[in-house]
């Protein structure tokens, strides 16, 4: 079966398709019986000056550690 986060594993372009792989994976975790832990919560404090470490940075880094982790939760 064809994966369908693929396009999603490379890099999700949108906080849309975070929030959509994230409910995805969350989804197949119930399915098999599992538990994921929250996935990080979208930032709050952006003021949208596009600063050298942003706080979406962090955010897409710390979902993509949580996406990792979760696919490899899901393929135990």
């Amino acid at each position: 079966m064809p994966n369908p986060f693929v396009a999603d594993l490379c890099a999700p372009a949108s906080r849309e398709a975070w929030q959509r792989l994230f409910t995805a994976l969350q989804q197949r975790a119930l399915d098999a019986g599992m538990t994921l832990r929250q996935p990080p919560p979208e930032p709050t404090t952006c003021c949208g000056r596009g600063c050298n470490g942003c706080v979406w940075e962090g955010f897409y880094s710390a979902a993509a550690y949580w996406r990792d982790e979760a696919e490899l939760r899901l393929l135990e």
